[in-house]
């Protein structure tokens, strides 16, 4: 498996991956409107034999606190094909992206996913570090990884997603 930044050549083989895992095209349209839209932006890809089987994507969410405001980043959506799943392909392009994001300076993560399949990388309750999601969600669907080891000390808030997000 080889995981690399997404290419030009690659946006019609996401679109149908992303289509395709989550049974609707609203997250291939909100990838389209990130990559498009948001700064930073980062996209890797899983490639098995030539195919693209998985996709990944991080993109900027603010932390609205009382004193400040911060900008750090947010990990949506994560797609594998389908006939593709179970075999650790999303969990390499989590970890792939997790390093990659720490080598770009990021700090933070937040992701609203499953509770049982985040915290094996480290994410936890965001609400436990003083973080609260704009959107109406379970409490346990809402996680933070610290990619630096105290980077939320004193920091709570309101996180927000890019615009690009009230489309799904």
């Amino acid at each position: 498996m080889i995981l690399r930044q997404e290419i030009a050549a690659d946006v019609v083989a996401l679109e149908t991956i992303n289509t395709l895992a989550f049974g609707r095209p609203n997250e291939a349209a909100l990838v389209a409107a990130l990559r498009a839209q948001a700064h930073p932006f980062l996209s890797l890809v899983a490639e098995i034999q030539g195919q693209i089987v998985g996709h990944i994507c991080f993109s900027p969410i603010t932390i609205n606190g009382d004193y400040e405001t911060s900008t750090e980043i947010g990990l949506a959506p994560l797609a594998v094909l389908p006939d593709w799943q179970n075999r650790g392909i999303g969990s390499a392009l989590v970890r792939a992206g997790l390093a990659e994001c720490q080598r770009l300076g990021h700090h933070v993560v937040v992701v609203l996913g499953h509770p049982d399949y985040y915290p094996r990388f480290g994410f936890t309750v965001a609400s436990a570090k003083g973080l609260r999601c704009e959107y109406d969600v379970r409490d346990e669907a809402f996680m933070v990884a610290e990619l630096t080891p105290g980077a939320l000390a004193g920091r709570t808030g309101l996180v927000k997603y890019h615009p690009a997000f009230q489309t799904v």
